[in-house]
């Protein structure tokens, strides 16, 4: 298993493993309109952008991209692991490539927890800070945790 940084020929991977990934866990847990919503945010031009910036990486295991994760400064952005790719340690071995990456810089890192994902981050040291609502344009709603985790090492100044 590999964890490296995407270049712009991984944009359609990525999306897929976003997209796939959003379109087939979200709708046990939201209405259609917040999956719509939420599919949307995580848009080609924004994917593509991000990896201009040089901030998206993909985890490979067997020549196969599995999973991604985008970091915006201390933010933990777009972790996403194929669902016939879970449970195999790909989103813990991206979450900790990405605490490892921030605490080169930050004390602490912060994510966006969705409903499903909520537990997980809990599980691994990060505790809510704030609640966020987003109304969609069909009236459905989006609820997510914004989490936080101070980081070990500060090996910053």
């Amino acid at each position: 298993m590999i964890i490296r940084q995407a270049e712009q020929s991984d944009l359609k991977t990525v999306r897929y493993i976003t997209q796939v990934t959003i379109w087939s866990v979200y709708p046990k847990y939201y209405p259609a309109g917040a999956v719509q919503f939420f599919s949307g945010h995580h848009s080609d031009e924004k994917i593509a952008a991000d990896i201009d910036k040089g901030i998206v990486y993909l985890l490979i295991d067997d020549n196969k991209a599995a999973g991604t994760v985008t970091l915006h400064g201390n933010n933990i952005c777009r972790l996403f692991v194929l669902p016939e790719q879970q449970k195999k340690g790909y989103g813990k071995a991206l979450l900790t490539f990405a605490e490892k990456k921030i605490d080169e810089e930050y004390d602490d890192a912060i994510l966006d927890a969705s409903l499903p994902a909520k537990a997980i981050y809990s599980k691994y040291g990060y505790h809510e800070k704030e609640h966020h609502t987003i109304e969609t344009d069909n009236g459905d709603y989006l609820c997510y945790d914004v989490m936080r985790k101070e980081l070990e090492n500060g090996n910053h100044s």
